[in-house]
């Protein structure tokens, strides 16, 4: 795979599989707790199902690790940290990124991860939603999003917010939500979420 291309279906699930049997966790427990079946969860880590966004927040919420561990990383240990001072460039096409559900892409906007802190880039297709039966999201933390191009439709809790370039909104995670691209061109955000 080239560096930042998208992992592809099989590589993604392969790090669900790998970050549940590190944590101990059976496919029976995981999808008990996902309130899915065993076999739509070994769907995922066989890659013959991508995971939607609110899934796959589910996952990494449920394994208590961070978003960047679907993408294949660990927020770095303190002796692996950058040092204060230190420049760490990553050119475009470097950058990793994921295709889940719907089209739905997430990319990394930090040139290495950064603890306590997830910056994507994350585009939604004409059509498309966070979630693959309208299911909202709940989760520990904060989120930050802003705009960039065409209009994304948030719902948060029992209130809708219609989002266009250069809006932007900030939320607890653990009120329920879930997003939607409504309309008939490609939505860019940026998503900040703080654990």
């Amino acid at each position: 795979m080239l560096p930042g291309a998208p992992p592809d279906d099989e590589e993604l699930g392969a790090r669900i599989r790998a970050l549940r049997t590190e944590r101990g966790m059976s496919l029976r427990a995981l999808a008990g707790e996902l309130g899915i079946s065993p076999s739509a969860l070994s769907q995922m880590e066989r890659g013959k199902m991508r995971p939607s966004v609110t899934r796959l927040f589910q996952i990494v919420s449920i394994l208590e690790v961070p978003l960047a561990a679907a993408f294949g990383e660990d927020a770095p240990e303190p002796e692996e940290q950058v040092a204060p001072g230190e420049v760490v460039v990553t050119r475009a096409g470097e950058v990793p990124a994921i295709s889940l559900g719907h089209g739905v892409e997430y990319r990394r906007l930090t040139a290495v991860p950064i603890p306590g802190v997830e910056i994507y880039e994350s585009t939604y297709p004409p059509g498309s939603s966070s979630s693959q039966d309208g299911e909202y999201l709940r989760h520990n933390g904060h989120e930050l999003g802003s705009v960039l191009s065409g209009t994304l439709t948030l719902d948060l809790g029992f209130e809708r917010y219609e989002l266009g370039p250069g809006d932007s909104i900030r939320f607890p995670s653990t009120t329920p939500h879930r997003v939607r691209n409504t309309g008939d061109v490609p939505a860019v955000a940026v998503w900040v979420n703080l654990p």
